[in-house]
């Protein structure tokens, strides 16, 4: 799952990331109204995390622009304001839920996880494919009676391809959604976690595997007989 924070303070944004991504999302993290909709018009986001006072533009016209494309995307919307009016004004405007600062940071955890949840490409917490199985709450890919749990990144990328079984995904496209945009990871990263993930489906006699597709990228497949 992937998720955009558009927050001004720099340490409280490098936190709330930090904290994301040990919860196996992946994550962008931006400073100003603009970036956040530039990054937005270009990605692929299951939740957006909004602070109101940012520079450039405000998160309640960050928030308003993107529901003017029509995006149903879940939106919570972060503030140093904790007045009625203000709550008031974001959930109007079509904020999907609201977290005054300061605030905890399970809360904040959980808030994020019950907006990931709504969006219904994410309903279900075990996904299948083939043989295959990889459970959402405890990262784990099993395959009859072995089971591997996966660290971060193995778990988005085998999440993103466990839920668009035989799609192409560019390694490019690959490198932004689950390392984000502004990542100073080499490219080859991709491969390298790829590979990881073949040799975890290998050891365990998946019945599926990552295939390459030359000059195209990846995509998960049945193995055929």
């Amino acid at each position: 799952m992937r998720v955009l924070i558009a927050e001004d303070e720099f340490e409280l944004a490098k936190g709330l990331k930090f904290l994301l991504e040990k919860n196996k999302f992946s994550v962008d993290a931006v400073h100003d109204g603009a970036r956040a909709l530039e990054c937005f018009g270009s990605g692929d986001y299951d939740v957006v995390v909004l602070d109101i006072m940012m520079p450039k533009v405000n998160g309640l016209e960050v928030l308003k622009t993107i529901r003017k494309t029509g995006s149903k995307i879940p939106i919570l919307m972060l503030t140093a304001k904790g007045e009625v009016e203000d709550r008031v004004e974001g959930l109007e405007a079509g904020a999907d839920d609201y977290l005054p600062k300061p605030f905890a940071t399970r809360e904040f955890i959980a808030r994020v996880k019950a907006l990931s949840r709504r969006n219904t490409a994410y309903a279900d917490l075990v996904l299948e494919f083939g043989n295959v199985q990889l459970d959402c709450n405890r990262y784990e890919l099993r395959c009859g009676q072995e089971a591997e749990r996966l660290n971060n990144k193995e778990f988005q990328l085998m999440e993103l391809f466990m839920r668009h079984p035989h799609f192409v995904f560019s390694t490019r496209h690959l490198m932004d959604r689950i390392w984000g945009q502004d990542s100073d990871a080499d490219i080859n990263v991709v491969w390298t976690y790829v590979g990881f993930i073949r040799k975890r489906l290998k050891h365990m006699g998946a019945g599926v595997e990552i295939r390459t597709a030359r000059g195209a990228g990846y995509s998960l497949e049945e193995i055929r007989c």
